[in-house]
């Protein structure tokens, strides 16, 4: 029997075969994926990159397609209907990169309404349309290399009759004439906002299940107390090559438990550091300082981060967590041991 069922599960493992697809678009590469005993689950892919001019949207795609390439297309504006035929509405993961996309009408996106994955990236977006992604199931969103001065969570706001009407994303609940039930509203666990026009870290309230945030490469100048304190889940923080940064105040990162990875690297105006910068900070594991102007860490360091197991800093200087045994006590007979940072590059023990 055990025989039998270590064949039935080799079989499920291995079943994967692509075969292509006849009623492809003839600009567009379609792949199936047939999976499962008996080929009895399968996954279209749709790769239509860079069409050419005048390639009418919306491209047609096969039914069941739940990956789409759309990028390099040149779309402009996002309206309604450029996204809303056969085969979109079973969409997992969309990519809309380096289309020159300027603006995304508030129904857009409302039929893609298993979408997970959505890529913007590296267009010419300076904000978003109130409630354009209002019910979808959105995982992971990039939004990065575009021209945003501020980002407006009014995009996830609720729409009745068509309209979008006010949310209080901090507890996640619906607000309009009428008090609605508490509601989930928003899925998202991975957030790039690299290399856009940020002078200030964005008001995120409402993203409490957040798990990697990027900001790199904004103009961003300060980073305020208490900015960070609603992403509680937060794990990857990346706050590099942030070439204005000059201030992180005290408890900026109050809040932040789970976070294990912070990456504030090239920041050349950050000279310096306070200890109570890093409080509250219990889970962080990785501290990355490299390039930056902070080039030396406070004495008491691993009393503000219990977790830390590395720290770089300046010029491929990498300071790590290590157990060093204490001389003999007489009284006590025994030997007593305590953690320090060492770090390679001059061999200095902070």
């Amino acid at each position: 029997m055990a025989l039998f069922l270590c064949l039935g599960l080799l079989l499920l493992l291995a079943g994967v075969r692509s075969t292509s697809v006849k009623n492809c678009h003839p600009g567009c590469h379609c792949e199936v994926e047939n999976f499962g005993l008996f080929d009895s689950f399968s996954l279209t892919t749709a790769d239509c990159r860079g069409l050419g001019p005048g390639a009418a949207m919306p491209v047609p795609i096969p039914l069941d397609t739940a990956y789409l390439d759309l990028s390099a297309n040149n779309m402009g504006p996002l309206t309604d209907t450029m996204l809303a035929g056969p085969g979109y509405t079973t969409l997992v993961s969309l990519d809309l990169s380096s289309n020159h996309i300027t603006t995304i009408s508030p129904n857009a996106l409302s039929k893609l309404r298993y979408l997970e994955t959505l890529d913007l990236s590296h267009n010419d977006l300076e904000g978003l349309s109130p409630g354009c992604f209002f019910g979808l199931p959105l995982a992971e969103v990039d939004l990065s290399h575009n021209s945003f001065r501020d980002f407006n969570m009014d995009a996830f706001a609720a729409k009745i009759n068509g309209k979008p009407v006010s949310v209080d994303l901090s507890h996640n609940k619906l607000v309009s004439i009428s008090t609605t039930p508490h509601m989930k509203l928003v899925h998202i666990q991975s957030l790039n906002l690299t290399a856009n026009h940020l002078s200030s870290v964005p008001t995120l309230a409402g993203l409490e299940i957040l798990r990697y945030l990027n900001l790199d490469n904004n103009p961003i100048i300060a980073i305020k107390e208490g900015e960070f304190a609603h992403l509680t889940d937060l794990v990857y923080l990346s706050l590099s090559s942030l070439h204005q940064l000059q201030e992180i105040e005290a408890h900026s990162f109050k809040g932040l438990h789970s976070l294990q990875v912070l990456d504030l690297s090239n920041n050349p105006k950050l000279k310096t550091l306070s200890p109570s910068v890093f409080t509250g900070l219990h889970s962080l594991q990785e501290l990355n300082l490299s390039g930056s102007g902070a080039t030396s860490l406070p004495n008491n360091m691993l009393s503000h981060l219990p977790a830390i197991k590395s720290i770089t800093l300046g010029q491929n200087i990498r300071c790590l967590r290590t157990q060093k045994q204490g001389q003999f006590h007489r009284q006590l007979g025994q030997t007593k041991h305590y953690e320090v940072l060492n770090c390679s590059r001059y061999g200095v023990v902070l």
